[in-house]
């Protein structure tokens, strides 16, 4: 069996993207699902730069260290390398469509439309708020994050 690819998608990959990626990394891991996970952002604001110190504290109290990610921009190759692209509001959505060269492999969602009940919600962007913000933005994405976990272990069995 192929071994699954998955992209978390936000504007800057400093906050949301990285702390999708780190969710489902762990829950992955806790499936002992073989998985390869990444995050990316759709602008370049942050490429090279590792996560917002924000969602650093924030994996950190989830007991997962981030520092050493670093942000990257989307890109067309990703369509053909990722088995799934997921953004995480309409505006990440946009972007991603402007990348998307329409011949990918990728399956192209918004994270929280494969979470029951969440359908068309938007994964809070913290960046503005403060820390409560970044506890919020786990919540939501950990939710994403064991949502495609059920729909990889499923498609899986």
């Amino acid at each position: 069996m192929a071994k699954h690819r998955i992209l978390f998608v936000c504007l800057g990959n400093i906050c949301r993207s990285p702390l999708a990626e780190a969710a489902f990394r762990r829950a992955a891991a806790e499936a002992s699902l073989d998985v390869e996970v990444d995050s990316a952002g759709t602008a370049d604001y942050h490429v090279g730069e590792p996560p917002d110190p924000r969602s650093i504290e924030e994996a950190e109290r989830r007991g997962i260290d981030i520092r050493h990610y670093r942000g990257r921009q989307l890109s067309t190759r990703d369509f053909h390398e990722f088995d799934f692209i997921l953004g995480m509001d309409r505006s990440n959505m946009a972007n991603i469509g402007r990348v998307d060269p329409g011949d990918g492999k990728a399956r192209v969602a918004m994270l929280l439309d494969i979470v029951p009940g969440q359908e068309g919600r938007e994964v809070a962007d913290p960046w503005y708020g403060g820390p409560e913000g970044f506890s919020t933005t786990w919540h939501e994405v950990d939710a994403g994050a064991r949502a495609l976990l059920a729909v990889l272990l499923d498609e899986t069995a």
